[in-house]
Order: structure tokens, then sequence, then C-alpha cells
């Protein structure tokens, strides 16, 4: 197993966190762990697969997937990033690899690529709205050395995390005591026992971010914003994202609660929306924004995303939102006045890279 020296090559932009930095800050905003996976994603089908037939899709994309998306999400809206991972040695994983590092400007100093091990794939279908995922891969085999991977998470301002039932992650507690906030959503509950003492990490989150569906499971309730409520009395910020019909979260600590309803868009691949949502409301919530502008942020991420192919490559950055904000209907432009003092002023949508049919060309295309 071996580490590369990390080569960043940071794309100039807004750095939301600008006025709060100081000489003695942490050199890292953010911090997370996970599986990055190759993702190559068909969109434009009519219907689901049928089985027996063959299905054409009108449009493919591929893209660094898996914990790639919300790292991009984040090192796209102006935070360093750091990302712990493994990289198989194939081309896939050297694709990921410097599409992260080269293309994104994440730090990589803590990943290692794994002789031998070949890249995790998941193939994402997208139609009517909704997307179903085949994955195939291995886990990594451990790095040598006597304790887990990543032994030690660096100091940072945040850390990002996915929790897992009756899994308890040792880095989450160890990057808490070291003073990161701590941010993390959830997967299905594959055991079906829906027990939210199952989700031993969470005692270490500031904010928690599921789905209705999960939260309402975690909960035993029938209604998002109870759910959030009931969460509230777990984590000092409860986020619960309701698809089309926005999101709401309670702040336990202030008593504040917020409500803020979907942007209406049309979606061409739902792939890694949740994930940028997260990235979304981190950053707010780093700068220091209020509840409700946090939320809204997060959403207008979210929905930004879903225009374009994939997880990772459709994330937004700040001159995405400035060319939104721009050209943002009558009806929104009081919700989101907040953007006024945040976006560049005369900014211009920048070239960013998008996920594209194939990992890569002889010659530019």
């Amino acid at each position: 197993m071996t580490s590369r020296a990390s080569r960043i090559s940071r794309p100039g932009t807004l750095d939301p966190l600008g006025p709060l930095r100081d000489p003695q800050e942490p050199g890292c905003d953010v911090f997370l762990t996970g599986t990055v996976f190759l993702d190559i994603i068909f969109t434009g089908l009519d219907s689901a697969p049928v089985r027996g037939t063959e299905s054409w899709a009108r449009g493919m994309g591929s893209s660094p997937g898996g914990v790639a998306n919300m790292a991009t999400a984040l090192a796209r809206l102006g935070l360093r990033t750091s990302l712990a991972a493994a990289f198989g040695d194939d081309h896939y994983g050297e694709y990921c690899w410097d599409a992260l590092e080269q293309g994104e400007g994440i730090d990589l100093a803590m990943s290692r690529t794994v002789p031998g091990w070949h890249s995790p794939v998941t193939v994402s279908m997208a139609y009517e709205g909704e997307r179903t995922m085949v994955s195939h891969g291995h886990e990594a085999p451990p790095p040598a050395g006597p304790g887990p991977f990543p032994w030690c998470p660096p100091r940072a301002r945040a850390a990002v995390a996915s929790l897992a039932a009756g899994r308890r992650e040792d880095w989450i507690g160890e990057a808490a005591r070291r003073g990161s906030r701590i941010f993390a959503d959830v997967g299905w509950d594959d055991t079906g026992r829906w027990d939210l003492g199952s989700l031993t990490d969470l005692e270490h989150c500031e904010a928690f971010l599921p789905n209705a569906g999960e939260a309402m499971r975690y909960t035993r309730t029938d209604c998002p914003r109870a759910a959030a409520r009931a969460l509230a009395e777990k984590v000092p910020v409860a986020v619960v994202t309701m698809g089309s019909e926005g999101s709401y979260a309670v702040d336990s600590r202030t008593g504040e609660t917020a409500e803020v309803p979907a942007i209406a868009v049309e979606a061409l691949d739902p792939t890694g929306a949740g994930d940028v949502y997260v990235a979304g409301f981190v950053t707010g919530s780093l700068a220091g924004w209020p509840l409700a502008d946090r939320l809204a942020f997060a959403g207008l991420t979210a929905a930004l995303s879903v225009q374009e192919f994939g997880g990772s490559l459709s994330a937004p950055g700040w001159a995405e939102v400035a060319h939104w904000w721009r050209t943002a209907p009558e009806e929104l432009r009081g919700r989101y006045a907040f953007l006024d003092a945040l976006v560049p002023p005369g900014a211009v949508p920048c070239y960013r890279r998008r996920a594209v049919p194939t990992i890569g060309f002889r010659s530019p295309a």
C-alpha cells in the first residue's frame, strides 16, 4: 500500500469562511472518509429496465462516486477538504484520484493506493425522477499498522460521517475530541430494526441529516416534522429532507425551527443530490448563517446538481450559484436575498469538469 504526495492545485473560488480565518486555525475545513466508486450513470431511460430486454439510454456519464460526491461538493463550495480513502491501482482508481486531487483540489494526503485491488464500480440508471443502482466491489484490505484506517483524523473545523446501525467508527469520536464539529447522515437500515440507539456515534454529532423515510422509521413517527423534533432530543440540530417538499430543521439549543420548500427544477439525474445537500448545509453552518438560510442554500445546491450528470461532478460551485441568483424567479428572491452578500459581483459561470461517457481520450476531444 502506498500513499501519494498530495499535489493540490486549488481552482480559484469564493472562500465562504474568509472573514473567520486566522493564522491559528486548522489547515483543513472538513475531513471525511469512505469508499470511492467509479460511477457510470445512464440517463434518458423512459422506464425501468425490463427483464429479458435491452434498454438504450439517451445519455451516459462517468465520474468519481461514493464519498467523492460529498468531497467534491464541499471543495467546489470553497472549503478546504481532506479525504481519507483507498484507491485501486487500476485505471479507474487513477482516474478518480486525479479527478479529485488535480481537478477539485481535494487533499488526498491521508488516502492510499492499494496494489492489486480493483476500484468499486456503481452503475446508476436514472428514470422517472428516481434512480436505481447496481454496485460491485470488495472491501479494501486494511493498511499495515496497529490501528484502523484512518489512524487519526487531521485537526479540522468539521467532519462528515455516514452512520450505520450497530457500527461504531473510532475516528468519529477522535475527531470530535480534537474539536471537529460532526455532521452525519445515515443509510438504509438493512436489518429492518430502525433502532436509534444502534447509531452509537450519534452522541458525537452536532447535526444529523436523514431523509424523511429514514427519520420517521428511526423515531416511530408518521410525520417528517415530528421526526425532526424527536431527533432534536438526541442531537443539537436535526434536519429532515423531504424531497420535493423541501426540508425542515430543529435547533434544540435555541428552540429555533425552520422549513424551506424545495426549488422546482427539471431533473436530469438525482444521483448524489443528498450529498450535495449536506455539503451546502455544512458550508452555511461553518460560516455561521441562520438556520433557514442554511436550509435554503443546501436545497439550492442540490437543485443545481440534479440538472447535471452524476453525483460528484454535478456539484455546483459559486459561479453556478451566482448565475442562478442573477436569473432567479421573482418569487424566490426574498427567500434567497442572503446571496447578495455572498456571490461574487459580475461572476460568470466558469468551466467545471462534468461527467462524460468515458474516463479519458488519447488526445483532446
